[in-house]
């Protein structure tokens, strides 16, 4: 009998021949979870269809919180260079049934969403990680 593949496994074939090795296994874990930060940040109570600008912002904004200045670092290390980069990683997790789209949605709806060397500048990231970063609530004395 044939061991069920792992998630990491299963991304990495995705990885592999969907996109032709230009990223890796890690890149489409994380923007499965800029999907899930993006949702969780909704304010409404029923999930919503994600447009391809908000992906990239929600994908920007974790990358910031998770990984601080290091994170244009990570992005390139694993493959993701622009936002259409992530709308390409979109299509493949589609195709494999990962994510769904609506008939409306089309790889250029990543196009130009945000200039990566703008966006993880180091002014740019200390920006969000103050913005995204709870603030501290003082007890009473």
């Amino acid at each position: 009998m044939k061991k069920p593949m792992t998630t990491f496994e299963e991304l990495e074939q995705i990885a592999n021949t969907a996109l032709g090795g230009m990223v890796k296994p890690q890149a489409l874990g994380f923007v499965l979870s800029a999907l899930d930060f993006s949702l969780r940040g909704q304010k409404q109570r029923q999930p919503r269809h994600i447009t391809g600008k908000e992906l990239c912002e929600s994908a920007r904004d974790l990358a910031a919180r998770e990984y601080g200045l290091m994170a244009r670092e990570v992005l390139n290390e694993w493959g993701i260079d622009s936002t259409e980069t992530i709308g390409r990683i979109v299509f493949a997790l589609v195709d494999a049934k990962k994510m769904s789209k609506t008939d409306e949605d089309s790889l250029g709806d990543f196009n130009r969403i945000f200039d990566f060397d703008s966006a993880f500048s180091p002014a740019a990231i200390l920006k969000a990680a103050r913005e995204l970063r709870p603030r501290a609530r003082h007890k009473p004395s």
